[in-house]
This record gives C-alpha cells, sequence and structure tokens, in this order.
C-alpha cells in the first residue's frame, strides 16, 4: 500500500509516517519545506493548493491524506479551506483522508465549539474545523474520511488502544502516538467511508 501524506512533518503528520513504515505503509512526506522525514520513502516538496500534484498523487497512491491544519498565527483561513477543496477535487478515486477538528463534535445538541467556556483562543479554528467538514459532506469527493481528534491531543505514550465514536467525543484526550495508530488502522481496514469518526484514549 501507498499513502501520500500533506503536512508530514508536524506533530500528527510525522507519527502518521513513523506509525505507517513500521506497518510496511510506502509513504511520501509532502511538506512546503521539503524536509527530509523520517520513515518516509520519499521527501517531497509541495502543498494542498496545488490541483496538479495532487492529482499525481492519487494516480500513484491509495490514500491521500492531510495532517495539515489552518493558520494558527493570523493567517488566511479560507486559503487553507480552499486547498483542501483544491486538494479534494484532484484525489479522483484515491481515498482522501482527512485531520479535522473536535469543535464540530457534539455535546448533546451543541457542537463543542459553541458550548460555555470552549476557548476564545482556538474558536476561529473549530469554525474553520466545522467549515472542512461541511465542504466535505457537501462535495462528497468519495471515498472520503475526516477524523477528529479528542478536544485534547499531544505527544504522549503509543499504547495501541483507543475507544471511537462518530459525533461526540469519544473521550477528554488521546496522544498523537494513539491517534496516529487510529489513522493508521482505518488506512490499513477502513471502516468509515464518506463519513467522520473520532478517536481518544
Amino acid at each position: 500500500m501507498k499513502i501520500a501524506l500533506f503536512g508530514a512533518s508536524g506533530m500528527i503528520g510525522s507519527r502518521v509516517v513513523a506509525e505507517a513504515a513500521s506497518r510496511g505503509i510506502e509513504v511520501t512526506a509532502i511538506t512546503r519545506s521539503g524536509a527530509e522525514v523520517a520513515g518516509a520513502a520519499r521527501s517531497i516538496t509541495g502543498d494542498m493548493a496545488n490541483a496538479e500534484l495532487g492529482a499525481r498523487m492519487a494516480a500513484d497512491h491509495d490514500v491521500i491524506v492531510s495532517t495539515t491544519g489552518p493558520s494558527r498565527t493570523g493567517g488566511d483561513h479560507q486559503e487553507w479551506l480552499n486547498a483542501l477543496s483544491t486538494l479534494a477535487k484532484a484525489t479522483g478515486d484515491a481515498r482522501l483522508f482527512v485531520v479535522g477538528g473536535a469543535g464540530s463534535l457534539f455535546a448533546g445538541d451543541t457542537m463543542l465549539k459553541d458550548t460555555e467556556g470552549f476557548p476564545p483562543a482556538y474558536k476561529a479554528e473549530a469554525e474553520t474545523g466545522t467549515k472542512a467538514l461541511e465542504l466535505l459532506r457537501a462535495a462528497n469527493p468519495s471515498p472520503w474520511t475526516l477524523i477528529s481528534p479528542a478536544p485534547e491531543i499531544a505527544p504522549g505514550e503509543r499504547t495501541g488502544s483507543y475507544n471511537v465514536e462518530l459525533e461526540v467525543p469519544a473521550g477528554d484526550s488521546i496522544s498523537a502516538e494513539d491517534f496516529a495508530v487510529a489513522m493508521v488502522d482505518e488506512i490499513a481496514d477502513p471502516k468509515h467511508i464518506d463519513a467522520r469518526f473520532t478517536v481518544a484514549n
């Protein structure tokens, strides 16, 4: 199996590369810098906004993965959404697997991003993450999957164990290592085609 991974040098992306490589999955790591990513079969320069690159990756890989996210330093979030839309249109019959946000998960009838006490610093990112999910559901670049992390995700221990839900949090937190395990499990044995799911420890 071959996957192409956008955002391969980030906290999540680098762990997905390592986890996938440990299971014999061939990874093309794609970053804006083109930096070598440990475990990747090859590392190239690129981003989701390049439709030609997306189509080329889709033609030669089984799954196209995006672990990128909108800017946290004041950049235009619409640019990231536009890039995601470009990638979705370019993937053709290849599976598209996108990391979303936790803000669009539900607590009762209310999205987490709209609940009292949701951190204001993450509100804009959560709104953009919700739009990303809406984009995939509307465009339906089948087959696609979006995975939302638990409300808290950070580097930690790889236990190989996690809980799964669809629209509500599966727990309060997850290690980035176990999030990568869940992603590679889904890559190797897809159970959530044209759907969103979430995981937590």
